[in-house]
């Protein structure tokens, strides 16, 4: 069963963190809600953001090269 998207969501996927209601924009973290925005400014805050946006960007990385692998593999097997 698919969720509702929030209001949020509509920004653009790459300048947000999945799932999050959290958005980076130019060098700026911003949090959002359906009806305004507010700036972070905690340097300790926006570092972990940035801490686990490079995280996360490191994994989705992994994950495609180890897909990519295995439709390498599955197509190989595929052939006579």
């Amino acid at each position: 069963m698919s969720h509702p998207t929030p209001s949020w969501a509509s920004v653009c996927r790459s300048e947000r963190i999945v799932g999050t209601p959290v958005v980076k924009r130019g060098a700026h973290w911003r949090l959002v809600s359906p009806s305004s925005s507010l700036l972070a400014t905690d340097p300790v805050f926006t570092g972990e953001l940035q801490r686990f946006a490079t995280a996360l960007a490191a994994a989705d990385r992994a994950v495609a090269e180890i897909h990519a692998q295995a439709q390498a593999q599955a197509a190989r097997k595929a052939q006579p």
